[in-house]
């Protein structure tokens, strides 16, 4: 089982305009939601914990986590509203996000709201947090709480997938992944994110520290350039996969679900699995995980493959 922490909203797509306005699609969406139902549909078993609305968006994200096969048992649900995430695509697909979230759902994460995971079974074997439910109040502190107590037992994965939109201040994204990185086995992170947050630091030395810090895993996705990976075993990088692009959303949480379940099925997901990692074994999961993005950035919005597609 792998738990996956954060926000579920509705990503919603501009279609052009109509004589009277404009056509809008709105699309299941949030990056961790995308991890849970990529994981779902590479035949992981897998719940969401989050706050999700109790109006019609959210009981829409409900259906969609259950037709997924995705686990709802840690679903809080809440009268706040659905976060809704206006899309528009700039050059090369890449996504140009604006968030409406004030007030909203996955906002709403007491520390009480934890004593639901801990009464789950089975326990998991891996959590994954990631987005600007990690840096948002008091959902983070929530999420942070569940770090400390699970990371001993369980693989912590983590995907910090800055949006400037929801969190402006670059120190805050940084704080958070300061605190993070010793706690977590898999980092993985875009170099998109990177350019923001550290833009005058070489990735190799970025990655020496974090893993001098303590993390297992550094992964470097690249878009179109592939994807770089730093362990205890040494550097591996992986060759881009050839693909027409209609956007890029959802790429980087399939990379991530496809990094979680190669794991699972080499028998490796977990805190020792992921350290003792051979660089070849790293080599197979890039392979993998550049190998299912690649689908997804062949279809609008993040439409995330299923097993069948990648395997």
């Amino acid at each position: 089982m792998i738990v996956v922490s954060g926000e579920a909203l509705m990503d919603v797509f501009d279609l052009g305009p109509t004589a009277t306005g404009h056509t809008l699609d709105a699309r299941i969406g949030g990056s961790p939601l995308n991890v849970a139902i990529g994981l779902a549909r590479l035949g992981q078993a897998v719940r969401f914990f989050g706050g999700v609305s109790r109006g019609f968006l959210g009981e829409r994200l409900m259906a969609a986590m259950t037709q997924e096969g995705v686990d709802t048992t840690l679903v809080q649900r809440t009268d706040a509203p659905t976060t809704l995430s206006l899309v528009g695509v700039r050059a090369g697909g890449v996504p140009d996000y604006a968030f409406y979230s004030h007030g909203a759902a996955e906002q709403q994460l007491p520390l009480s709201a934890l004593a639901a995971v801990a009464g789950a079974a089975p326990a998991a074997a891996a959590y994954h947090f990631g987005s600007y439910a990690m840096v948002i109040e008091p959902t983070g502190s929530t999420l942070r709480t569940l770090v400390e107590r699970e990371g001993q037992r369980s693989v912590i994965a983590y995907d910090p997938n800055v949006r400037l939109n929801v969190e402006p201040d670059l120190s805050r994204w940084r704080s958070v992944i300061d605190w993070m990185v010793p706690r977590t086995h898999l980092f993985k992170v875009s170099e998109e994110d990177l350019s923001l947050l550290y833009p005058s630091q070489a990735l190799d030395d970025l990655a020496a520290g974090w893993l001098a810090a303590g993390a297992a895993l550094v992964v470097v996705t690249r878009g179109g350039e592939g994807a770089l990976a730093w362990s205890a075993a040494g550097h591996v990088q992986a060759a881009p996969v050839p693909v027409d692009v209609v956007d890029t959303v959802g790429a980087g949480d399939t990379f991530q679900a496809m990094l979680l379940t190669g794991l699972s099925e080499m028998g490796l997901l977990s805190p020792a699995g992921v350290r003792g990692l051979t660089r070849d074994a790293i080599a197979r999961l890039l392979s993998l995980a550049t190998q299912a993005a690649a689908i997804t950035c062949s279809r609008r919005g993040a439409d995330l493959p299923y097993r069948r597609e990648v395997m």
